[in-house]
């Protein structure tokens, strides 16, 4: 088995902002047997393994990009050009190890070209406004085109999808057919915003495979959806045929298997329960893969680059973590330290 490190981001309670608890990276090296809170001072809503040097982790943070280049034993903030900006997602370019992507809150885009050392920001994606939410809208999810590298799907939380071709320069909008599903009524779901399209905009995470390469899988409030068109139509995947839950909170496909994807379902954002269900076909059909009961929302799937008997999952609430070295067959629980808040992202390598 490939020795490996996992990390945890960390932010806030929902709901409950006034409550005190740790926030930030906690690292937990190969072999050891308790984490280290290795940054404090910010709250982290992503951290992400470089696909091809394991030494580079990045923390999206509360105020810009934070990154390793000790394998997580310590962390500085970069030359980040944008104070107090939120970092929700990252991208290292399949293509060019040293280009790197960061979607924020509000929707903004920044790229690097030196592995992360120093940040651009790119033009606004001039997305519209489409649902009033207590929050700005996220960059949550970035997917690349396995053979059309300058393709680029975000999902946007709470504003659907978008996408580039030109790397990163120019965004269009993919959420009109979203929209046209929202109006189904089982579609539909409003809970803090002015709309009922709320629950379709409502994107966590999206992904693509090297094994299908023009269906683009988004995890929305609603369930997953899939388009083949370039995000012009979009089919709702049907998850209640295979999981009582449909929350679709995050979807990863296997870096070592393209017919293999994860996607962490649970019941809302807030909940004390969830599941991790696994698909072998694509996405065509799935069955349960944790043996674990969680206390919260899984928010939080991570997959080994070259170990696929190592899956992570993260839930929302209590520092819970679990993970099975054994392609699932046994868990260990790997609990953060009492007090945290919020788990938002797993990553592991």
């Amino acid at each position: 088995m490939a020795q490996s490190n996992l990390y945890a981001g960390v932010a806030g309670y929902v709901g409950n902002a006034g409550q005190k608890g740790l926030v930030g990276v906690f690292s937990r090296a190969a072999g050891a047997e308790s984490w280290q809170h290795v940054v404090q001072d910010v709250e982290t809503f992503a951290v992400h393994v470089h696909p091809t040097d394991s030494n580079v982790v990045f923390a999206g943070t509360s105020d810009g990009v934070y990154r390793s280049t000790d394998a997580g034993k310590s962390f500085q903030r970069t030359n980040f050009p944008d104070k107090g900006m939120q970092i929700w997602s990252f991208l290292v370019d399949a293509g060019n190890a040293n280009r790197v992507f960061a979607g924020a809150s509000p929707i903004q885009m920044y790229r690097s070209e030196d592995k992360g050392e120093t940040w651009k920001k790119l033009p606004d994606p001039g997305m519209p406004d489409r649902a009033v939410m207590p929050f700005a809208c996220r960059v949550m999810r970035l997917a690349q085109h396995p053979t059309q590298p300058g393709t680029i799907f975000a999902a946007l939380e709470v504003n659907g999808v978008m996408k580039t071709t030109d790397g990163g320069e120019s965004w269009t909008d993919c959420s009109a057919d979203l929209l046209r599903l929202a109006q189904k009524p089982h579609l539909k779901s409003k809970i803090v915003s002015n709309t009922y399209n709320e629950g379709m905009l409502d994107g966590h995470a999206i992904a693509i495979s090297p094994a299908d390469p023009d269906a683009v899988i988004f995890a929305a409030r609603m369930g997953l959806f899939r388009t083949e068109d370039g995000g012009a139509s979009w089919q709702d995947m049907e998850l209640g045929r295979f999981s009582n839950t449909t929350y679709g909170r995050d979807i990863k496909v296997s870096p070592t298997d393209g017919n293999t994807l994860y996607a962490a379902l649970s019941v809302a954002a807030a909940s004390k329960e969830g599941a991790i269900y696994r698909s072998t076909d694509k996405g065509a059909s799935w069955k349960r893969f944790d043996k674990v009961t969680v206390h919260g929302t899984i928010m939080s799937v991570a997959l080994h680059q070259t170990d696929p008997d190592q899956v992570y999952i993260g839930a929302r609430y209590d520092g819970e973590i679990y993970g099975t070295e054994d392609g699932g067959q046994s868990w260990n629980s790997l609990p953060l330290p009492h007090g945290v808040k919020d788990i938002y992202s797993l990553a592991v390598g």
